[in-house]
Protein backbone atom coordinates (compact mmCIF):
# COMPACT_ATOMS: atom_id res chain seq x y z
CA UNK A 1 0.00 0.00 0.00
CA UNK A 2 2.91 2.18 0.84
CA UNK A 3 4.35 1.55 -2.26
CA UNK A 4 1.92 2.60 -4.68
CA UNK A 5 0.76 6.14 -2.47
CA UNK A 6 3.07 8.22 -5.16
CA UNK A 7 0.81 7.16 -8.00
CA UNK A 8 -2.12 7.43 -5.70
CA UNK A 9 -1.26 10.96 -5.09
CA UNK A 10 -0.67 11.99 -8.65
CA UNK A 11 -3.63 10.53 -9.68
CA UNK A 12 -5.88 13.91 -8.85
CA UNK A 13 -3.48 16.12 -11.23
CA UNK A 14 -3.92 13.46 -14.30
CA UNK A 15 -7.70 13.70 -13.38
CA UNK A 16 -7.79 17.25 -13.88
CA UNK A 17 -5.76 17.49 -16.50
CA UNK A 18 -7.75 15.13 -18.73
CA UNK A 19 -10.85 17.26 -17.72
CA UNK A 20 -9.08 20.65 -18.51
CA UNK A 21 -8.77 19.60 -22.55
CA UNK A 22 -12.22 17.85 -22.49
CA UNK A 23 -13.78 21.32 -21.40
CA UNK A 24 -11.47 23.12 -23.26
CA UNK A 25 -12.50 20.87 -26.48
CA UNK A 26 -16.11 20.68 -25.76
CA UNK A 27 -16.60 24.68 -25.65
CA UNK A 28 -14.77 24.87 -28.79
CA UNK A 29 -17.21 22.18 -30.28
CA UNK A 30 -20.18 24.48 -29.18
CA UNK A 31 -18.60 27.66 -30.20
CA UNK A 32 -17.99 25.75 -33.90
CA UNK A 33 -21.96 24.58 -33.92
CA UNK A 34 -23.20 27.85 -32.91
CA UNK A 35 -21.67 30.07 -35.46
CA UNK A 36 -21.24 27.44 -38.48
CA UNK A 37 -19.27 27.86 -41.26
CA UNK A 38 -18.32 31.47 -41.80
CA UNK A 39 -19.41 32.20 -45.79
CA UNK A 40 -17.50 35.87 -45.89
CA UNK A 41 -14.25 33.92 -45.72
CA UNK A 42 -13.63 33.51 -49.75
CA UNK A 43 -14.77 36.86 -50.23
CA UNK A 44 -12.77 39.50 -51.81
CA UNK A 45 -12.47 43.22 -50.17
CA UNK A 46 -14.46 44.64 -53.26
CA UNK A 47 -17.36 41.70 -52.40
CA UNK A 48 -17.56 42.52 -48.74
CA UNK A 49 -17.68 46.09 -49.59
CA UNK A 50 -20.78 45.78 -52.08
CA UNK A 51 -22.32 43.38 -49.36
CA UNK A 52 -22.02 46.38 -46.81
CA UNK A 53 -23.08 49.01 -48.83
CA UNK A 54 -26.33 46.49 -49.81
CA UNK A 55 -26.84 46.20 -45.76
CA UNK A 56 -26.55 50.19 -45.52
CA UNK A 57 -29.13 50.75 -48.21
CA UNK A 58 -31.24 47.84 -46.32
CA UNK A 59 -31.18 49.39 -43.33
CA UNK A 60 -29.60 46.41 -41.61
CA UNK A 61 -26.89 48.02 -39.45
CA UNK A 62 -25.62 45.54 -37.66
CA UNK A 63 -25.30 42.87 -41.03
CA UNK A 64 -23.63 46.31 -42.47
CA UNK A 65 -21.26 46.97 -39.41
CA UNK A 66 -20.15 42.99 -39.55
CA UNK A 67 -19.09 43.17 -43.43
CA UNK A 68 -16.96 46.30 -42.75
CA UNK A 69 -15.52 45.15 -39.42
CA UNK A 70 -14.40 41.90 -41.33
CA UNK A 71 -13.47 43.94 -44.45
CA UNK A 72 -10.46 45.64 -42.23
CA UNK A 73 -9.37 43.25 -40.66
CA UNK A 74 -8.76 41.02 -43.44
CA UNK A 75 -7.86 43.51 -46.08
CA UNK A 76 -6.05 46.45 -43.68
CA UNK A 77 -4.08 48.12 -46.50
CA UNK A 78 -5.88 49.66 -49.09
CA UNK A 79 -8.96 52.23 -50.09
CA UNK A 80 -11.44 49.70 -48.96
CA UNK A 81 -10.30 48.86 -45.45
CA UNK A 82 -10.02 53.25 -45.22
CA UNK A 83 -13.50 53.90 -46.58
CA UNK A 84 -14.52 50.79 -44.21
CA UNK A 85 -13.16 53.24 -41.35
CA UNK A 86 -15.14 55.91 -42.82
CA UNK A 87 -18.12 54.34 -42.43
CA UNK A 88 -18.00 52.43 -39.54
CA UNK A 89 -18.90 55.63 -37.29
CA UNK A 90 -22.52 56.39 -39.41
CA UNK A 91 -23.00 52.80 -39.29
CA UNK A 92 -22.18 52.05 -35.56
CA UNK A 93 -24.66 55.29 -34.96
CA UNK A 94 -27.46 54.10 -37.39
CA UNK A 95 -27.49 50.75 -35.23
CA UNK A 96 -28.04 52.83 -32.17
CA UNK A 97 -24.24 52.20 -30.82
CA UNK A 98 -23.01 55.13 -29.80
CA UNK A 99 -19.97 54.54 -27.91
CA UNK A 100 -18.65 52.72 -31.49
CA UNK A 101 -19.34 55.52 -33.30
CA UNK A 102 -17.57 57.88 -31.74
CA UNK A 103 -14.25 55.62 -31.13
CA UNK A 104 -14.40 54.62 -34.76
CA UNK A 105 -14.62 58.36 -35.74
CA UNK A 106 -11.89 59.26 -33.15
CA UNK A 107 -9.93 56.69 -34.53
CA UNK A 108 -10.14 57.64 -37.87
CA UNK A 109 -9.08 61.41 -37.15
CA UNK A 110 -5.96 59.92 -35.46
CA UNK A 111 -5.28 57.59 -38.39
CA UNK A 112 -6.09 59.78 -41.29
CA UNK A 113 -5.88 63.79 -39.95
CA UNK A 114 -5.86 65.14 -44.30
CA UNK A 115 -7.89 62.95 -45.51
CA UNK A 116 -10.21 65.18 -47.57
CA UNK A 117 -13.81 63.78 -45.43
CA UNK A 118 -11.76 64.41 -42.20
CA UNK A 119 -14.53 67.22 -42.28
CA UNK A 120 -17.25 65.08 -42.86
CA UNK A 121 -15.96 62.70 -40.02
CA UNK A 122 -15.70 65.85 -37.52
CA UNK A 123 -19.37 66.76 -38.49
CA UNK A 124 -20.54 63.11 -37.51
CA UNK A 125 -18.91 62.91 -33.90
CA UNK A 126 -20.80 66.07 -33.23
CA UNK A 127 -24.01 64.66 -34.82
CA UNK A 128 -23.86 61.89 -32.66
CA UNK A 129 -23.08 63.89 -29.61
CA UNK A 130 -25.89 66.85 -30.28
CA UNK A 131 -29.56 65.39 -28.97
CA UNK A 132 -32.18 67.71 -29.01
CA UNK A 133 -34.77 64.76 -28.94
CA UNK A 134 -36.48 63.42 -25.95
CA UNK A 135 -39.04 61.78 -28.07
CA UNK A 136 -42.78 61.43 -27.15
CA UNK A 137 -41.97 61.56 -23.22
CA UNK A 138 -40.25 64.68 -23.79
CA UNK A 139 -42.77 66.30 -25.49
CA UNK A 140 -45.61 66.23 -23.18
CA UNK A 141 -42.86 66.46 -19.92
CA UNK A 142 -41.72 69.52 -18.56
CA UNK A 143 -38.04 68.31 -18.85
CA UNK A 144 -36.21 70.50 -20.70
CA UNK A 145 -33.33 68.75 -23.16
CA UNK A 146 -30.97 71.55 -21.23
CA UNK A 147 -31.48 69.77 -17.90
CA UNK A 148 -29.53 67.11 -18.83
CA UNK A 149 -26.21 65.49 -18.51
CA UNK A 150 -24.39 68.31 -20.60
CA UNK A 151 -21.29 65.85 -20.83
CA UNK A 152 -22.77 65.20 -24.94
CA UNK A 153 -23.64 69.02 -25.47
CA UNK A 154 -20.08 69.92 -24.53
CA UNK A 155 -18.56 67.47 -26.80
CA UNK A 156 -20.42 68.43 -29.62
CA UNK A 157 -19.94 71.77 -29.28
CA UNK A 158 -15.98 70.70 -29.48
CA UNK A 159 -16.81 68.65 -32.67
CA UNK A 160 -18.81 71.47 -34.38
CA UNK A 161 -16.52 74.55 -33.08
CA UNK A 162 -13.12 72.64 -34.90
CA UNK A 163 -15.10 71.50 -37.63
CA UNK A 164 -15.91 75.76 -38.61
CA UNK A 165 -12.77 76.59 -37.34
CA UNK A 166 -10.76 74.19 -39.21
CA UNK A 167 -12.83 73.94 -42.64
CA UNK A 168 -14.86 77.44 -43.19
CA UNK A 169 -15.76 76.15 -46.74
CA UNK A 170 -16.69 73.05 -45.28
CA UNK A 171 -20.34 71.86 -47.02
CA UNK A 172 -20.96 70.73 -43.18
CA UNK A 173 -19.91 74.28 -42.04
CA UNK A 174 -23.11 76.05 -42.32
CA UNK A 175 -25.57 73.63 -40.70
CA UNK A 176 -22.35 73.01 -37.94
CA UNK A 177 -22.77 76.64 -36.84
CA UNK A 178 -26.75 76.96 -36.61
CA UNK A 179 -25.94 73.75 -33.91
CA UNK A 180 -23.51 75.57 -32.36
CA UNK A 181 -25.63 78.75 -31.59
CA UNK A 182 -28.09 75.93 -30.10
CA UNK A 183 -25.44 74.43 -27.78
CA UNK A 184 -24.47 77.85 -26.47
CA UNK A 185 -27.90 78.75 -25.62
CA UNK A 186 -28.39 75.08 -24.49
CA UNK A 187 -25.15 75.15 -22.32
CA UNK A 188 -26.03 78.55 -20.88
CA UNK A 189 -29.50 78.00 -19.93
CA UNK A 190 -28.11 74.35 -18.34
CA UNK A 191 -26.14 76.80 -15.87
CA UNK A 192 -28.98 79.05 -15.40
CA UNK A 193 -31.18 75.99 -14.70
CA UNK A 194 -28.56 74.48 -11.78
CA UNK A 195 -28.70 78.29 -9.89
CA UNK A 196 -32.22 78.22 -10.24
CA UNK A 197 -32.26 74.90 -8.30
CA UNK A 198 -29.44 76.78 -5.59
CA UNK A 199 -32.08 79.70 -5.03
CA UNK A 200 -34.75 77.11 -4.06
CA UNK A 201 -32.23 75.27 -1.75
CA UNK A 202 -31.76 78.51 -0.18
CA UNK A 203 -28.09 78.03 -1.85
CA UNK A 204 -27.54 81.67 -2.69
CA UNK A 205 -24.11 81.89 -2.93
CA UNK A 206 -23.57 78.97 -5.12
CA UNK A 207 -26.73 80.22 -7.27
CA UNK A 208 -24.74 83.42 -7.69
CA UNK A 209 -21.73 81.63 -8.65
CA UNK A 210 -23.09 79.41 -11.07
CA UNK A 211 -25.26 82.51 -12.64
CA UNK A 212 -21.82 84.23 -12.99
CA UNK A 213 -20.09 82.01 -14.79
CA UNK A 214 -23.04 81.92 -17.35
CA UNK A 215 -22.98 85.32 -17.64
CA UNK A 216 -19.17 85.78 -18.10
CA UNK A 217 -18.96 82.46 -20.49
CA UNK A 218 -22.02 82.91 -22.78
CA UNK A 219 -22.74 86.42 -22.61
CA UNK A 220 -24.88 86.99 -25.82
CA UNK A 221 -27.39 83.46 -24.69
CA UNK A 222 -31.04 84.22 -24.06
CA UNK A 223 -31.02 82.62 -20.80
CA UNK A 224 -28.75 85.38 -19.51
CA UNK A 225 -31.59 87.29 -18.83
CA UNK A 226 -32.92 84.52 -16.05
CA UNK A 227 -28.96 84.51 -14.97
CA UNK A 228 -28.96 88.47 -14.24
CA UNK A 229 -32.20 87.97 -12.18
CA UNK A 230 -30.63 85.38 -10.29
CA UNK A 231 -27.92 87.43 -9.46
CA UNK A 232 -30.08 90.40 -8.07
CA UNK A 233 -32.09 88.05 -6.44
CA UNK A 234 -28.87 85.58 -4.87
CA UNK A 235 -27.01 89.06 -3.84
CA UNK A 236 -30.29 90.62 -1.91
CA UNK A 237 -30.98 87.22 0.15
CA UNK A 238 -27.12 87.17 1.13
CA UNK A 239 -27.43 90.78 2.22
CA UNK A 240 -24.81 92.18 -0.39
CA UNK A 241 -26.68 95.43 -1.28
CA UNK A 242 -24.00 96.64 -3.52
CA UNK A 243 -23.82 93.92 -5.50
CA UNK A 244 -27.55 93.30 -5.46
CA UNK A 245 -27.96 97.36 -6.73
CA UNK A 246 -25.32 97.27 -9.57
CA UNK A 247 -27.13 93.51 -10.67
CA UNK A 248 -29.99 95.31 -10.93
CA UNK A 249 -28.87 98.18 -12.80
CA UNK A 250 -27.48 96.26 -15.37
CA UNK A 251 -30.75 93.80 -16.03
CA UNK A 252 -33.09 96.50 -16.03
CA UNK A 253 -31.00 98.47 -18.56
CA UNK A 254 -30.41 95.56 -20.88
CA UNK A 255 -33.92 93.62 -19.80
CA UNK A 256 -36.56 96.78 -19.41
CA UNK A 257 -39.47 94.50 -19.76
CA UNK A 258 -38.18 91.33 -18.52
CA UNK A 259 -40.90 88.87 -16.95
CA UNK A 260 -38.88 88.20 -13.92
CA UNK A 261 -40.02 91.34 -12.54
CA UNK A 262 -43.53 90.14 -12.50
CA UNK A 263 -43.53 86.17 -12.17
CA UNK A 264 -40.36 85.97 -10.52
CA UNK A 265 -38.41 82.71 -11.13
CA UNK A 266 -40.95 80.15 -11.03
CA UNK A 267 -41.87 78.67 -14.29
CA UNK A 268 -45.64 78.69 -15.99
CA UNK A 269 -46.33 75.20 -17.26
CA UNK A 270 -49.53 74.65 -20.24
CA UNK A 271 -52.43 72.78 -18.06
CA UNK A 272 -51.92 69.80 -21.32
CA UNK A 273 -48.44 68.87 -19.73
CA UNK A 274 -49.57 65.70 -17.75
CA UNK A 275 -46.33 65.47 -16.02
Amino acid sequence: MMRSLPAFQSFPALFRLVMAFFLASLIAGCGSMSEGPDETASWSASKLYSEAKDAQADKTWDKAAKYLEKLESRFPYGRYAQQAQLELGYVYWKANEAGSALAACDRFIKLHPGHPAVDYVYYLKGLINFNDDLGISGYISTQDPTERDPKAAREAFDAFRELVTRFPNSKYTPDASKRLNYLVNAMASQEVHVARYYVKRGAYIAAANRAQFAVKTYPQAPAIEEAMFILVTAYDKLGMNDLRDDADRIMRKNFPESRFYKDGLERKVAWWRLW
